[in-house]
C-alpha cells in the first residue's frame, strides 16, 4: 500500500497527496461503519486501483497526533493565528479564546496582526509587545506591500499549519503574498458590518514545498470554550506557567485567592490586560458550570 495525506474530502472523496502524486479516493465502508471520519491532514494507507487515472481506496488511517474541529484537520503542528490591526478593529478578547483552543490543543503559535499600514496610530504596536511579553512570537505584516511576508513564510517550513482568524483580516491574502501560484479567493471587507464574507468553504491542505502544508479554513467571529474546565484554563495562559505553582494555597485559582503568585505578576511578567481576560473567561465558565449542575 501507498502511504500518504488527506489534503482534501469533498462530496465523499478524499485527495491523497502521495510520492507518486494525488490520487482520488474512496474510503473503505468499515469507517462508516465504526463512526470514523476521515479528516484533511489524516495519514493514510491507500491501494492503487488505477495508476494511470490516479484512482485509488483509502485503506487506513495512521493514529493521529491531534484533531482539531473546525476547521475540522488533524495532525497540525501550528496555529497561525491572523487579525487585523484595522478594518475590522482587533478584537483581544476573540484573539484571546483563539490562543486559548490553540493552546489546549497543544499547538505552537504565531500571531499575525496584519494590514498594519490601516493602523496609522501604530496601536498594533502596543498589542505586539503584550503578547510578546506573554511568550508568542508576534509578525507584523501588510500582504499588499508584502511588509514582514518572508519571516512568516519561513515559520512555515516543515509544519502543518493552520490559518485561523475572523473573516476578513487576510489571511487567503497573506497565503497568496508568500505563495503566489496558490491565487487563494479573497473577498471583501463590508464597510457597514465590518465582517468579511466567507470566502474559504471548506478545510484544505495546501503543499507549499516539500514536508510544509498550509490550511486556509472557514472564517468565523465567535469561539466556545465552554468545555475546558474552569480550573484547568490558568495552564493555557502561557505567561502563567511559572508561577501556577507558586500560590500560598494549593488549588488557587487567582482570583479572589490571597498570597496569589499570579496576582502578584499583574503588571510585571503578566500584563494587566491578560489578567483581566482570564478572569473574565473564568468567571464565564464557573457560571456555565453552576448553570449545568
Amino acid at each position: 500500500m501507498l502511504e500518504g495525506v488527506i489534503v482534501k474530502g469533498i462530496g465523499g472523496f478524499y485527495y491523497i497527496d502521495t510520492e507518486r502524486g494525488i490520487f482520488e479516493t474512496r474510503a473503505r465502508g468499515i469507517f462508516r461503519k465504526e463512526g470514523i471520519r476521515p479528516t484533511v491532514g489524516d495519514h493514510v494507507k491507500i491501494s492503487i486501483l488505477d495508476e494511470k487515472n490516479k484512482k485509488g481506496s483509502l485503506d487506513e488511517i495512521l493514529p493521529r497526533r491531534n484533531e482539531l474541529i473546525r476547521p475540522r484537520v488533524s495532525n497540525v503542528d501550528q496555529a497561525i493565528i491572523v487579525f487585523a490591526a484595522k478594518s475590522p478593529n482587533i478584537n483581544l478578547d476573540l484573539l484571546d479564546r483563539f490562543l486559548l483552543l490553540a493552546e489546549e490543543q497543544e499547538l505552537e503559535i504565531v500571531i499575525v496582526i496584519n494590514k498594519i499600514d490601516k493602523d496609522k496610530k501604530k496601536q498594533y504596536e502596543e498589542i505586539t509587545a503584550m503578547y510578546q511579553q506573554a511568550g508568542y512570537p508576534v509578525f507584523c505584516t501588510c500582504a499588499e506591500s508584502g511588509t514582514g511576508v518572508e519571516n512568516l513564510k519561513k515559520a512555515l517550513e516543515n509544519k502543518i499549519s493552520v490559518f485561523a482568524g475572523p473573516s476578513g483580516v487576510g489571511k487567503s491574502s497573506l497565503i497568496n503574498a508568500a505563495f503566489p501560484g496558490l491565487e487563494l479567493n479573497t473577498g471583501e471587507i463590508s464597510e457597514k458590518i465590518q465582517r468579511g464574507r466567507h470566502t474559504t468553504r471548506h478545510a484544505e491542505l495546501i503543499c507549499i514545498s516539500e514536508n510544509s502544508y498550509i490550511v486556509d479554513s472557514p472564517g468565523f467571529t465567535s469561539l466556545f470554550l465552554n468545555h475546558i474546565p474552569s480550573e484547568k484554563l490558568q495552564y493555557y495562559f502561557k505567561e502563567f506557567e511559572p508561577f501556577v505553582h507558586k500560590c500560598y494555597y494549593n488549588g488557587c485559582m487567582h482570583v479572589n485567592e490571597p498570597d496569589c503568585a499570579i496576582k502578584e505578576e499583574i503588571g510585571k511578567a503578566i500584563h494587566p490586560l491578560r489578567y483581566e481576560r482570564y478572569v473574565t473567561i473564568f468567571q464565564d465558565l464557573k457560571n456555565e458550570e453552576e448553570r449545568k449542575k
